[in-house]
């Protein structure tokens, strides 16, 4: 069997783990080729530090993506993130409709909110250029704060009852079209997860909960469900393994006590999640 082939879509933060520099080490260590298309450069994450660089790449993405297709290149399955402009969702959408098959899988993280509020530099409008792109997918992989922007339903903090949680996860699969993965879905103060709306059926995938914030989990999350799906995982086993490996970082960041807002040490956690797809 041939190797598999992701294309990444995200920012590279130069310090601070997320994003690119989380996916590629993740999709990695699952065996899948992964090759990149940045959207911007940024000196650090935009989570708990002021005054970082910005570089806009949207004019270098459709350059890259016409040399792809002159060279032939497609891929297996497309996974976006951090977009840094609402120009750039519909530059997204373009790429992908260039280098896909009629097999590839398109997997968008909506990432653009948290804790109820969009991230730094974006405004009131970036939502519906996201959920532009989220109607392209096959997959999406928002966290509660995203779903409550892409459907207009009112965010409310944790926890959650079972009834709000499945009337989001719901809107959200109807207004894009999309299987859902609901992310940060909590109903107590012991366990944590994610929801999964696959083809009408809703399902859970939970941990226990350890009652901290790290920035970058989500991709984390999001890369690993990504790599079990291209390793032949159904997305409900994808969802857990992701659940359980995020889980496993926060621990092992814990163990060490550094400076949170640095993301989470993923890293020393790899070995697991290679032997739970070997």
């Amino acid at each position: 069997m041939s190797q598999k082939r992701v294309v990444a879509i995200h920012d590279i933060s130069c310090f601070g783990k997320c994003s690119l520099t989380v996916a590629l080490p993740i999709l990695s260590a699952c065996s899948i080729e992964c090759s990149v298309i940045p959207t911007a450069v940024l000196s650090t994450h935009t989570g708990g530090f002021t005054g970082f660089t910005f570089r806009d790449l949207t004019d270098d993405i459709l350059g890259i993506s016409a040399h792809w297709r002159k060279e032939g290149i497609t891929a297996d399955a497309f996974y976006t993130g951090y977009l840094g402009s609402e120009k750039q969702a519909e530059i997204v959408k373009r790429t992908i409709e260039m280098l896909r098959t009629g097999e590839s899988i398109i997997v968008v993280d909506p990432a653009m909110a948290d804790g109820g509020r969009l991230y730094t530099g974006f405004d009131s409008n970036f939502p519906l250029a996201m959920l532009s792109l989220c109607q392209a997918a096959d997959i999406i992989v928002p966290n509660i704060t995203e779903a409550c922007l892409l459907t207009g339903i009112e965010y409310k903090e944790a926890p959650y009852t079972e009834e709000y949680i499945e009337n989001l996860i719901k809107r959200t699969a109807d207004i894009t079209g999309a299987d859902v993965v609901l992310t940060g879905v909590c109903f107590d103060e012991n366990r944590i997860g994610a929801a999964i709306y696959e083809k009408g059926e809703l399902k859970y995938a939970l941990t226990r909960r350890i009652p901290v914030f790290f920035h970058g989990t989500g991709d984390v999350f999001a890369s690993a469900m990504t790599g079990a799906l291209l390793n032949d995982r159904s997305l409900q086993a994808a969802v857990q393994i992701a659940v359980n490996f995020t889980r496993e970082s926060i621990e092992k960041t814990l163990e060490e006590n550094p400076e949170r807002e640095y993301g989470v040490n993923f890293e020393s956690a790899i070995p697991d999640l290679f032997e739970v797809l070997e």
